[in-house]
């Protein structure tokens, strides 16, 4: 799936954090979400590669990552911590400013990852996600319904582990299927990775640690840079998909705005999974934009 892709793995910030690399040019991070892993970009990575050095990584806890325990105060899994691994990668990989393009839990990750190390992000991209605070004060009983594991994955250890542990491949596609494009957009053999990842020691912990933070830790951040007034300055693109919960739900682009000094975006005609429902679409609205300063 990933012809001309290096995997390799890199000890940062405390922890092993999984990756392909692949092309050449400009650094470009990939960062995928929940419940799967970097192959999430199966489809778009061999022509990302032809204008920039991919680098496509699984998040902590997740894919082949290491996956830490969840600590009570969740900081293993605060997404200032994920931004700080991603930060640590790319440092370990001579790349200082980089691109970056992300879904859904991963782009929680670079939302932070541009807050934080505003000074090494160029340009980004994120998709099929508003800010964090705003989809938990936003919550309403649509949201609820169609982002019900927000809700089951922060409940306390060991039941939500417990759960999932019992049949993974269930939950994975109890999950992924229930979105509006069902499990059609998915290749087998993506759909087999994301099993075998999720049905490893430990990935059941690094998923609820990261949700479990997102409700806690996470909301104090982003809080404390809305108290401060710090905002997210590097170009920013946002893209939804028109069927999914975040056009039913949120103002996306306003949202956005609030936290953000550059921002444009728009929907797109798909569910959630952007890069594995309609590739060439995501293809032609990114590129440009990630390669105007390039």
């Amino acid at each position: 799936m990933f012809k001309g892709f290096e995997k390799r793995t890199r000890h940062v910030n405390g922890t092993e954090i999984a990756f392909r690399i692949g092309g050449s040019g400009p650094g470009l991070l990939l960062l995928h979400g929940h419940p799967q892993t970097h192959v999430i970009w199966h489809k778009v990575a061999a022509t990302l590669a032809q204008h920039f050095t991919v680098i496509a990584a699984d998040l902590r806890g997740y894919g082949d990552s290491a996956k830490p325990d969840d600590d009570p105060e969740h900081l293993n899994y605060a997404k200032r911590t994920m931004a700080n691994d991603m930060a640590a990668l790319m440092s370990a990989l001579g790349v200082e400013r980089f691109n970056v393009l992300a879904h859904d839990r991963g782009a929680r990750v670079a939302h932070r990852l541009g807050v934080d190390h505003a000074e090494r992000v160029e340009r980004m991209v994120l998709l099929d996600i508003a800010p964090t605070l705003a989809m938990y004060r936003g919550t309403n009983e649509a949201f609820a319904r169609a982002y019900w594991h927000w809700f089951f994955l922060i409940r306390p250890q060991p039941l939500p582990e417990m759960l999932i542990n019992s049949d993974p491949a269930c939950y994975l596609k109890s999950v992924m299927g229930a979105r509006s494009a069902g499990m059609a957009p998915f290749a087998l053999e993506a759909l087999a990775e994301y099993e075998r990842c999720l049905s490893l020691p430990g990935a059941a912990t690094g998923i609820c640690g990261d949700y479990r933070a997102s409700a806690s830790i996470d909301l104090t951040h982003d809080q404390a840079d809305i108290d401060a007034g710090i905002k997210l300055t590097c170009p920013l693109k946002v893209m939804w998909g028109r069927d999914g919960a975040i056009e039913a739900c949120f103002d996306a682009l306003a949202e956005w705005r609030k936290v953000a000094t550059q921002v444009e975006g728009k929907a797109l005609p798909c569910g959630h999974y952007i890069a594995e429902e309609i590739p060439d679409t995501l293809l032609d609205e990114a590129l440009p934009f990630l390669l105007k300063q390039c």
